[in-house]
């Protein structure tokens, strides 16, 4: 019991030191943690919870997963199609393209972070410093330079206000930086979804309408030709990996 109370005390201190909160802030506040002590009280194991629970919110934010399932949703609903895919699915799909394109990125926190900290080569504070590395080079990659000036001026701190090198900004900084701009180009791609089969709907009710078939909807008979232009273009492969080549590595 003590060993996976010590194994839920790593991960929130990590997601702590990621997030650039003063450790020392951290240890002499209500919840007063000791790892290495033996006593947790009721408090700590409750804010451990909601920390861990919280966790798969953050990892998200910090990847590709939100331009991904963005851009499925705006697919779905440019093509028409309420139902299918289901909801599930383009999830699924989301989170193994977005595996694919932290690849790298996990892999070199494995290389420079993972490996040396379990060969005990490092301490588990060089290992949250240099796990946070890749991670930040990625987020920095695909944030644009206005959304960043946007909330470096926003920061109270002179230091960040000031900073040259927009490596050395905390977390804290960066990641809404980054996913104002994962929003901004999600929209962007949406957005050009969106025009071939607003161009379909547009011609087919133009039809309709020359043919006086004012009462039947368009998007009934849209519909057809919509999947086939998918399918004859190979959509889900075009979608995908147009979206993969939109992140800069």
């Amino acid at each position: 019991m003590i060993v996976k109370r010590r194994q839920i005390l790593k991960i929130v201190l990590t997601i702590i030191l990621l997030l650039n909160i003063n450790k020392s802030t951290a240890y002499s506040s209500v919840l007063n943690m000791d790892i290495n002590g033996s006593a947790v009280d009721t408090i700590e194991i409750l804010v451990l919870l909601t920390v861990v629970t919280l966790l798969p919110s953050i990892l998200i934010m910090m990847t590709s997963f939100t331009r991904i399932i963005m851009v499925l949703s705006f697919f779905k609903n440019a093509i028409g199609l309420q139902q299918t895919p289901p909801n599930q699915v383009l999830i699924g799909i989301a989170l193994f393209l977005t595996l694919f394109v932290m690849s790298p990125v996990i892999e070199e926190v494995n290389t420079v972070a993972y490996e040396p900290y379990k060969n005990e080569e490092i301490t588990l504070d060089e290992f949250y410093v240099a796990a946070s590395g890749p991670i930040k080079e990625f987020m920095l990659k695909q944030t644009g330079k206005n959304e960043m000036k946007m909330f470096m001026d926003m920061s109270r701190d002179e230091e960040i206000i000031g900073a040259e090198d927009v490596g050395g900004l905390p977390l804290t900084v960066i990641i809404p930086a980054f996913i104002t701009s994962e929003l901004k180009r999600a929209f962007i791609i949406g957005f050009l979804l969106y025009i071939p089969f607003l161009i379909i709907d547009m011609i087919v009710a133009s039809v309709l309408m020359s043919m006086g078939m004012m009462m039947l909807p368009p998007v009934m008979i849209s519909m057809p030709f919509k999947l086939l232009l998918f399918i004859v273009v190979d959509g889900w492969s075009l979608l995908f990996k147009t979206l993969i080549t939109t992140f800069n590595f």
